[in-house]
């Protein structure tokens, strides 16, 4: 539609005069909501088609219809299409332009709204999103369980308080961040589930009086009950159009996303470090300096790090926009989109670039080796060998912890202390005690579920293998 020899947005019929330049740049959103072009596609066919069903188009109208959408479309997806910042959103970019090629398509947006549409549209983006999500994390699971089994060998000391702590596998270390990665599935799925729910047919707020068929939409965009079969559809209209929910909830999933693939690149930036000297990291994921040839620093998980903040704040910017909106759509709901876009984007990048550089990840074993070498790792479960003497365990406590200072004192290894000074300290140890301090009968008394035995990181493996196979 053209005023005054201008493009004018389809509401600007009430109007004498379009909006200025200004409040077109300021107002439009087709620079990032042109991303749910196919989406936008698919939801008109689906209407078009029900209104054709219900007698508003004909056949023909609906053939001519369809054809001119799906040519778009493809014009869309070769970068042939021309966009407007004057018709403000994807939405009239793509009605105005299938109008001119197809006079009858000013039909198509009967009983509808653009409040319903863009609902519509978001859910078939988040379903699209959480599936991609999915089938991402899951690949990166299998990397990460086969770095595992490649480790179950390597021990390397458990950290508190980035204080050595106890002895682990690299593998039950690395089976850690699986389970992390498994409950973001677990978010994914339940934003998907969320997501799966059909809004089309709530109009500006208040449905509309035409005979339209909902159900018809919502199973032709596949909006069914996986169970059932049955169509799914939203129950007010007024929520329908207002919700944000879905992109709280797939936010969110980025965001706790976020944090645990930057707690694994916190590990895997200290392991690297001099310091630690656990890990070697592939060329194809580091960067040198510009100014110290020695250097060769891991700014994948640096920037993995810092994208983590981004998908927070991300979040926090969704809900700062949605908190104190009345019912039910406000423009300012214009800018929930970016925010979910970027998270969408930067979570998926994060993920790719872990499972791309996981496999490469080679762990040194002498230094692993000399790391865990260290007694005091095993100080608690001489504190169980004096438990399983009949010592209560806090008073076991105290025991090793005065060993311990001895140790220190004597500038002696607690390994390496003579029998009688231990005696004296628990009058029920016996020679046996210097047993305690073997890596290999530390792993051995840790075959319990969740602990990093030999046979439960075998079995764990087998498990995580068998699951992911299933695709989560």
């Amino acid at each position: 539609m053209k005023k005054n020899g201008k493009e004018q947005a389809t509401w600007g019929g009430r109007f004498s005069c379009g909006p200025s330049e200004l409040m077109l740049h300021f107002g439009e959103s087709v620079s990032f909501d042109k991303i749910l072009a196919r989406f936008d596609v698919q939801g008109s066919i689906a209407h078009a088609r029900m209104l054709c069903k219900i007698g508003i188009l004909g056949k023909s109208e609906f053939s001519q219809i369809e054809r001119g959408l799906k040519k778009i479309l493809k014009k869309i997806e070769s970068g042939d299409f021309k966009w407007s910042e004057s018709l403000e959103d994807v939405h009239m970019n793509i009605e105005q332009a299938l109008t001119s090629e197809v006079p009858v398509a000013a039909k198509l947006h009967t009983a509808r709204s653009r409040n319903d549409q863009i609902a519509l549209d978001m859910r078939l983006f988040f379903k699209y999103a959480c599936s991609e999500m999915l089938s991402a994390l899951r690949l990166l699971m299998l990397e990460l369980v086969d770095l595992a089994d490649k480790n179950r060998e390597v021990f390397i000391p458990g950290y508190t308080h980035l204080q050595r702590a106890q002895p682990v596998s690299a593998a039950h270390h690395i089976l850690a961040w699986v389970e992390m990665f498994a409950r973001d599935v677990e978010r994914f799925k339940f934003c998907l589930e969320g997501a799966n729910v059909c809004p089309l047919g709530s109009g500006a707020i208040a449905g509309t009086t035409l005979p339209i068929d909902r159900l018809e939409t919502a199973s032709a965009l596949g909006f069914v009950d996986p169970d059932s079969g049955e169509p799914v559809l939203t129950g007010n209209s007024m929520d329908a159009v207002a919700d944000r929910d879905c992109f709280l909830e797939f936010a969110f999933a980025c965001a706790v996303l976020g944090v645990h693939l930057s707690r694994v690149s916190e590990d895997v930036v200290i392991w690297n470090s001099s310091e630690f000297a656990f890990v070697r990291l592939p060329d194809e994921f580091t960067t040198g300096s510009s100014l110290m040839p020695q250097k060769k620093n891991p700014d994948s998980f640096e920037l993995t790090r810092g994208k983590s903040a981004r998908l927070i704040g991300n979040l926090s910017a969704l809900f700062a926009l949605v908190k104190a909106l009345p019912m039910t759509y406000n423009r300012d709901l214009q800018e929930d989109k970016p925010p979910v876009f970027d998270s969408f984007s930067q979570a998926l990048l994060c993920v790719e670039v872990l499972r791309e550089c996981a496999p490469k990840i080679e762990f040194r074993r002498d230094k692993c080796a000399e790391a865990v070498s260290d007694p005091l790792l095993l100080a608690t479960d001489l504190a169980d060998y004096f438990v399983m003497r009949g010592v209560p365990f806090r008073k076991a406590h105290h025991m090793v912890g005065a060993i311990v200072a001895l140790s220190e004192k004597l500038k002696t290894p607690i390994d390496q202390l003579d029998d009688a000074s231990i005696f004296e300290i628990c009058p029920q140890a016996d020679k046996s005690w210097r047993s305690v301090f073997d890596l290999k009968r530390a792993f051995a008394m840790r075959e319990k579920i969740g602990m990093p035995g030999p046979k439960q990181i075998s079995e764990q493996i087998a498990n995580w293998r068998a699951e992911l196979a299933n695709n989560i």
